[in-house]
């Protein structure tokens, strides 16, 4: 499992090139097991529209009836009661209990530090303002296919309440042996303040969250991330609902230099690693001798890890390490690839922080590490991929809340801007505009 060692014009081809999100790599397996369910040859997107029409049209019916066929599993109602998030947490071992309440505190605190404020202007001709109000109804996926991701539930849920957010209703899929979500997932539900948790995964979730059926009230926005069958979902329903982003596989850029402790990097890397086999993990450095270091302990530590098929996939075609000039290129080369996370594991890490245009996270210096965002430093894990950190934000309160205009001019304000407003609708050919302006002015733009 050697990481392979690229030259910074190799990786710029290779290892850092982004694919468009749109060109999609669909396996042979996935392929067949669509062919099997649909009868015929259907691309993701095709097979997802169908999931959706479906639940749009038919509701309850066709949730109970693609959970069956995808999930092996369907009931009466998809939603747990209340108690049932109680029940899990009281079951836990009381270490994982404190975990994750200290998990939940820490969260809680970060978010709440992210000012909320609305405000209203008297100094241009009345009031102005924007009034922050929060989403009524937000939507949450959180996966839990082959391992369960308490985390993601305090990530996405906990900055919705402290957005103010009335109402949270949490959809995951349930576990193939019990066909309830795990313990875990539902303890984590009842700490962040979850309304509502329903037994559902897939496209079907984010279809029922966003059309709503019988038994499920849609929601005003769905967040969260999952596979390609709930990215694809959440992208076909967005304007019917506002979505947070969509999730592609995770990733984790590491420059460091030779001060840096080549089995801390390594064990680094083997932690983004193994999340999944499209996962990326790399590191940037000018130094060779850290280089081949790195590479020999990631073989090293890979051999003892649990998850070695999903390690030996995304090391090989994912993965790698680039053998940069000096630490402004590793800088230049990951601002273009604008990772998910950036670990800054040099001498003098903060140095390098304003150079910094794009990335989801900043891990600063070897005592931060890229882990502890994953669980419990403060910041939501829920972070842009696939390069959009060039344009968009971790999940965080902003999310959740609206901007309302406040307009409310003096007459003296309203009759100058209308007379400016009737000139611009002339020129835009919108007479009736310009006519409602002239009604309120003494003077009349001809235009």
């Amino acid at each position: 499992m050697n990481l392979r060692i690229y030259d910074p014009d190799a990786a710029r081809q290779t290892l850092l090139c982004r694919q468009p999100p749109d060109v999609q790599t669909v396996p042979p397996s996935v392929r067949e097991r669509i062919q099997v369910l649909f009868g015929e040859p259907l691309t993701p997107a095709q097979a997802v529209a169908r999931i959706l029409a479906e639940v749009r049209e038919r509701g309850d019916a066709a949730l109970r009836q693609w959970s069956q066929r995808l999930d092996g599993w369907s009931a009466e109602s998809f939603r747990l009661p209340p108690e049932a998030l109680q029940n899990a947490f009281e079951r836990l071992p009381v270490d994982l209990r404190q975990a994750l309440q200290v998990a939940a505190s820490r969260i809680e605190a970060f978010h709440r530090r992210q000012p909320l404020t609305s405000w209203i202007a008297q100094d241009l001709g009345g009031t102005l303002g924007q009034l922050v109000r929060p989403i009524r109804r937000v939507g949450i996926y959180v996966p839990g296919g082959s391992a369960p991701l308490p985390s993601t539930v305090l990530m996405s849920a906990i900055p919705a309440r402290v957005a103010g957010v009335r109402e949270i209703a949490l959809v995951t899929p349930p576990q193939r042996e019990s066909a309830l979500p795990a313990d875990v997932i539902l303890a984590a539900a009842a700490i962040a303040g979850v309304d509502e948790v329903y037994v559902l995964g897939g496209a079907q979730a984010i279809a029922a969250l966003a059309y709503g059926t019988e038994t499920i009230p849609r929601v005003d926005k769905i967040v969260g991330p999952g596979n390609l069958f709930v990215t694809l979902a959440k992208q076909q329903v967005y304007g019917v609902v506002g979505i947070d982003g969509l999730a592609g596989p995770t990733e984790t850029v590491i420059i460091a230099d030779d001060t840096a402790r080549p089995e801390w990097v390594a064990a680094d890397l083997l932690a983004q690693a193994e999340h999944d086999v499209l996962a990326a993990a790399i590191l940037l450095t000018p130094s060779p001798t850290l280089a081949h270091q790195v590479q020999q302990a990631v073989a090293r530590q890979a051999e003892t890890l649990p998850r070695r098929e999903i390690l030996a996939l995304s090391l090989v075609e994912r993965s790698g390490i680039v053998l940069t000039r000096d630490l402004e290129e590793a800088i230049t080369l990951s601002n273009a690839y604008a990772p998910e996370h950036l670990n800054l594991v040099v001498a003098d890490p903060w140095r390098w922080v304003e150079k910094i245009e794009s990335a989801g996270g900043i891990f600063v210096g070897e005592r931060s590490y890229e882990v502890l965002g994953d669980y419990a430093a403060g910041p939501s894990h829920v972070m842009p991929t696939g390069g959009s950190a060039r344009f968009a934000s971790p999940l965080n309160v902003w999310d959740f809340v609206r901007l309302i205009s406040l307009v409310a001019l003096d007459p003296q304000t309203a009759e100058e801007v209308g007379r400016v407003s009737a000139c611009l609708a002339r020129a835009e050919g919108l007479e009736a505009h310009a006519r409602a302006a002239d009604l309120r002015s003494s003077e009349v733009c001809a235009g």
